[in-house]
């Protein structure tokens, strides 16, 4: 009832107000219906690694790459597409330190993982490397688990796992460099007392990052990985 009542209050004296547009918010939200309506969803996708497929399917499908080689990680769930607004809000909220970006980011993922029938006995969100923390002054991917696991009522681990090198940025590699650059990047201080997890990400574009993440985890003695993002690349 007092979480209640302080929403009640906070939305009374701040209003929600749509970050795309500047119109009342809904639900809470600082998104109107208009523009969440505009959102791309990531629906078809291979439903271990999220790639997005063109063709639509009744049932479960993977991608020729899983078929291939499958990844440490066992399921991924996006919510968009990496486009337009959402793109939007996670290159301001990454680059340009916009955290009122992130609760909005972790309440939409919310909403959905919601239907999730498995919902995993803690969050791991993807660390960053010491210094890059210290450069960018948060970690986006932590920002976006604090909501969500708010609103889902499930524990947050920042503790047991580190990102022991600094690898740099990804996104001018190619799919094989990423590849080598996040080989042995992280490295589990403490065995996690969980069998099931998911990680936290903004964005999956290869995978290699959350795969990398998720061969640690595995070796520590986590027997299932998800792997939690907003969008898809």
């Amino acid at each position: 009832m007092v979480n209640n009542w302080s929403i009640i209050i906070q939305n009374y004296l701040f209003p929600p107000t749509c970050i795309l547009c500047g119109h009342p918010g809904q639900s809470e939200k600082d998104l109107c219906l208009y523009c969440e309506s505009g959102l791309i969803r990531a629906t078809e996708c291979c439903y271990r690694c999220g790639a997005l497929f063109e063709e639509t399917s009744t049932a479960p499908m993977l991608c020729g790459a899983c078929l291939n080689k499958t990844p440490y990680f066992d399921e991924t769930h996006a919510v968009f597409v990496y486009t337009g607004a959402i793109r939007y809000l996670l290159t301001t909220l990454k680059f340009g330190g916009q955290l009122k970006h992130a609760r909005l980011i972790g309440q939409l993922m919310a909403e959905q993982f919601l239907t999730i029938v498995e919902i995993p006995e803690c969050l791991i969100p993807v660390p960053l490397h010491s210094e890059r923390y210290r450069e960018r002054g948060f970690n986006q991917a932590i920002e976006i688990a604090k909501t969500i696991a708010k609103r889902m009522d499930i524990p947050v681990d920042l503790d047991s796992i580190i990102r022991q090198r600094s690898t740099g940025h990804q996104t001018e590699l190619s799919a094989k460099q990423r590849k080598k650059n996040m080989l042995n990047a992280f490295a589990v201080k403490k065995k996690l007392p969980f069998n099931h997890v998911a990680i936290v990400d903004d964005v999956m574009t290869t995978g290699t990052t959350v795969s990398e993440l998720a061969k640690a985890l595995k070796k520590s003695g986590v027997h299932r990985v998800d792997v939690w993002v907003c969008a898809r690349a």
